[in-house]
């Protein structure tokens, strides 16, 4: 693989093989399990390749830093998750900001993204269809520093532009020209974390995406709803666990046993876990961090992790050498 080092390249390849070889075994002794895993795959692979669906294209004013028109296009997206319960925040999805020049107009133009059940229970009531306006409003003030005015208007068309262009600017880091100059770039997931994520089980499966772009939330109230910005979010902590050595029976050999809670995850789509002979990483992103050192050298392509979503607990087994 290129770019890969020759010992890392063949120990990816490895777990590629007993990824394929565990789907095979699968396949032939548990068929349904197998078709619901795949059928699953295929579902949530389309539903995340779905585009932005226009809702609505909302007109403001910008007064600073520079007076401008601004079109905000409102839209559903599947890849934005749906809030837990009425009482929790709004997750809220924003692009990129952009200047467009026409022959007859120039002005910014920018997109935010609710999940499209959050749309849809707004749509028969005017005062919560209101107060999601008045959400991405605020939103987009605080993601790219813009004062907007107070007045603004609902277009007759429900886009502004194309719906292509809608996605390529959700997908972009939300970067804009009034952005404070704070750039982070975004560590890609490694293939090892990749396959190593595919190679857990889960315990009682959901279908949640969780969304890798820029995100906001807004925390809904009777009568208000206040957006918390990404600038305040919280460093990842530690998260309880325990490791130990157990004995196989007869006693001829031994594995590791860690056992890690994690209040608040979900899913274990969440988790990003890396495994080798001597150490162990965990990460949740904003959420948790957790790297150990074994106390005794693993086969790693033993390595077997579980997560319990009842009890929000993350087990991982491997053989000791």
């Amino acid at each position: 693989m290129d770019g890969v080092p020759g010992g890392q390249s063949a120990a990816v390849l490895r777990q590629v093989d007993q990824f394929w070889s565990i789907l095979d075994e699968m396949s032939l002794n548990d068929p349904g399990a197998y078709k619901m895993f795949i059928d699953r795959q295929l579902r949530e692979g389309a539903e995340y390749l779905s585009p932005p669906e226009p809702q609505c294209c909302l007109r403001a004013s910008v007064q600073k830093p520079e007076e401008g028109i601004l079109y905000v296009n409102l839209c559903g997206w599947k890849r934005v998750p749906a809030p837990t319960s009425s009482t929790q925040p709004f997750p809220v999805c924003g692009g990129r900001l952009e200047t467009v020049s026409e022959e007859n107009e120039n002005y910014y133009i920018v997109d935010v993204a609710f999940n499209p059940e959050v749309l849809q229970r707004a749509q028969g009531d005017t005062q919560e269809k209101e107060q999601i306006h008045l959400l991405a409003l605020s939103f987009i003030q605080q993601q790219h520093n813009l004062n907007l005015s107070q007045h603004f208007t609902v277009t007759k068309a429900k886009l502004k532009g194309s719906v292509q262009n809608v996605k390529s600017r959700l997908m972009a880091p939300p970067q804009s020209k009034f952005s404070s100059p704070n750039p982070q770039a975004a560590s890609a997931t490694s293939l090892i974390q990749q396959i190593s994520s595919l190679r857990m089980e889960e315990t009682n499966e959901d279908s949640t995406i969780h969304l890798s772009v820029g995100q906001e939330e807004g925390r809904a109230r009777p009568g208000l709803i206040e957006v918390i910005s990404s600038t305040e979010s919280a460093q990842p902590q530690l998260p309880k666990h325990q490791l130990t050595v157990c004995a196989e029976r007869g006693g001829s050999s031994r594995s590791l046993k860690l056992r890690v809670e994690l209040p608040g995850v979900c899913s274990v789509s969440q988790c990003e876990l890396s495994i080798t002979q001597a150490d162990i990483l965990l990460e949740v992103e904003e959420m948790y961090y957790l790297h150990l050192q074994f106390p005794e050298r693993v086969n790693e392509e033993s390595c077997c992790a579980s997560y319990n979503k009842k009890k929000h607990v993350l087990t991982v087994t491997a053989s000791v050498l």
